[in-house]
């Protein structure tokens, strides 16, 4: 029988070739169900929904030629964190601009630096941004060095305004990169004497009792927050500016 075999297998070739083939495909394990499923792409980390970037900017344009110009406002720039929040609503006492576009990246905001400007010089700029490049794949020290950059560039740009870097946000639905956003935090904490900002710490009134985010200060997206959220940060930042305006009106003591 096995002489008949191998003569057999001699006299049809290309398809007993084709059927070991095929045989030892199927003996290998895990092939069956490899070949079976279809080939689905690798899923991003929680990328935030990027809207349409030309027509944001666009916007800040018309805006800047159409509104009037705003004295001494406060600008706040950076992503969808700040895009999202009702700043004429929670600052109805002083002047403010929102340059805040959603899926933004620090990369992003330098690259449109000069249109992001309002007309008129701010008193005080508020920024918030970074969380989306390390979504993004970005490393703790880019994220850094590029915020640095940008706080580096408003210092020179603006030399009598009051900056303050937000701090990167724990967020339910990013809470595996918080590691990462606190070694963000604490390099830009670190350099902020010497670059002549401030760092307000915005992260961890977001914090329940347990540590973790608390979810009932976010949107169903477990990334945005929702107006209770905001009040939190309102509060914060509304403290920062009023010791900020407090600064400018003190009389400065002869040397």
């Amino acid at each position: 029988m096995r002489t008949v075999n191998i003569n057999c297998a001699r006299c049809t070739g290309i398809k007993a070739a084709s059927a070991l083939l095929g045989l030892a495909l199927l003996l290998t394990p895990g092939w069956a169900l490899r070949a079976a499923e279809p080939r689905v792409p690798a899923p991003q980390v929680n990328a935030d929904p990027a809207f349409p970037f030309s027509r944001e900017i666009e916007a800040f344009a018309k805006a800047n030629e159409a509104g009037p110009t705003v004295a001494d406002a406060t600008l706040f720039l950076g992503s969808s964190s700040i895009r999202l929040w009702d700043i004429p609503g929670s600052f109805p006492d002083i002047g403010t601009v929102n340059r805040g576009f959603g899926g933004a990246t620090t990369p992003d905001v330098l690259r449109y630096y000069k249109r992001l400007l309002p007309k008129a010089k701010p008193r005080s700029i508020l920024v918030y941004v970074g969380e989306n490049d390390l979504a993004a794949g970005a490393s703790p020290g880019e994220v850094a060095n590029n915020v640095l950059t940008l706080l580096k560039q408003l210092r020179a740009d603006y030399p009598r305004a009051h900056i303050a870097y937000l701090s990167l946000k724990p967020s339910p639905i990013r809470w595996t990169l918080w590691p990462k956003m606190a070694a963000v935090n604490m390099t830009v904490a670190a350099r902020s004497r010497v670059t002549r900002f401030d760092y307000l710490d915005v992260g961890r009134v977001l914090l329940a009792p347990d540590g973790l985010p608390d979810a009932s200060l976010f949107r169903p997206d477990g990334l945005h927050m929702n107006p209770r959220g905001y009040t939190l940060w309102t509060r914060l930042v509304d403290a920062y500016l009023d010791e900020a305006v407090a600064a400018d009106r003190k009389p400065v003591s002869p040397s």
